[in-house]
């Protein structure tokens, strides 16, 4: 791509010296110069946009409800509205108020936390199954899934040391399926309204993806 910008440009330059020089370039030629300097300028542009990565669509995460996929169920989402599966920041980065987030610029909207803001699937204590969905396959150090403690603040924004770990899959490193299904177990003393935390923690980066999910235990 630097060849191609180094190169644009040069041609650029070479036409601008020819011109100032006395000789007279057809505008035929001097378009096509420019439309390939606007070109080459849109596929650098283009390059930079990544394509990431996964979300948990069941039960669906607080991002998968806001999202098309997910039926926009829930609503101002920020970023999540089109790419549920963007949420990747640092391992265990876990700012206190920024869990939904992991705190990526655009999708600070599902950081906002009340008893009633965001949609809740229903689920039981004992076994629960959980589907990711990845737009994009790395290879995995763990599965973590993490829940929050019986009698936490509903109306607080989320903090890791309200949470407990449920459950963990290591992956030794594996590169997954686009459709990735875990069972985890959530602990018999759980009632009412929870957020689960399901995190994919990528093993040859430092990155991992974070998923909140908003769950009514009955």
């Amino acid at each position: 791509m630097n060849n191609i910008k180094r190169h644009v440009t040069f041609t650029i330059v070479s036409a601008t010296k020819i011109l100032l020089g006395g000789i007279t370039m057809k505008n035929t030629m001097l378009k096509a110069v420019l439309t390939l300097g606007l070109l080459a300028g849109g596929l650098s542009l283009s390059t930079t946009v990544t394509h990431a990565h996964g979300y948990v669509s069941s039960p669906g995460s607080r991002a998968y409800f806001g999202s098309t996929q997910g039926g926009k169920i829930n609503k101002n989402v920020g970023r999540a509205e089109w790419e549920p599966q963007s949420i990747e920041a640092t391992k265990n980065i876990f700012t206190p108020g920024k869990l939904a987030s992991a705190g990526v610029s655009g999708f600070e909207p599902l950081d906002v936390q009340t008893t009633d803001r965001w949609y809740k699937s229903d689920i039981t204590t004992g076994p629960l199954a959980i589907n990711w969905t990845l737009t994009a396959r790395h290879r995995t150090s763990t599965w973590d899934y993490y829940m929050t403690k019986q009698g936490w603040n509903q109306n607080q924004p989320l903090d890791i040391k309200n949470f407990d770990l449920i459950g963990r899959v290591d992956d030794k490193a594996a590169i997954p399926e686009a459709s990735v299904n875990h069972t985890i177990t959530v602990p018999s003393d759980r009632i009412g309204y929870h957020v689960i935390y399901a995190v994919w923690n990528v093993y040859d980066t430092t990155n991992a993806f974070y998923q909140a999910i908003d769950v009514n235990v009955k």
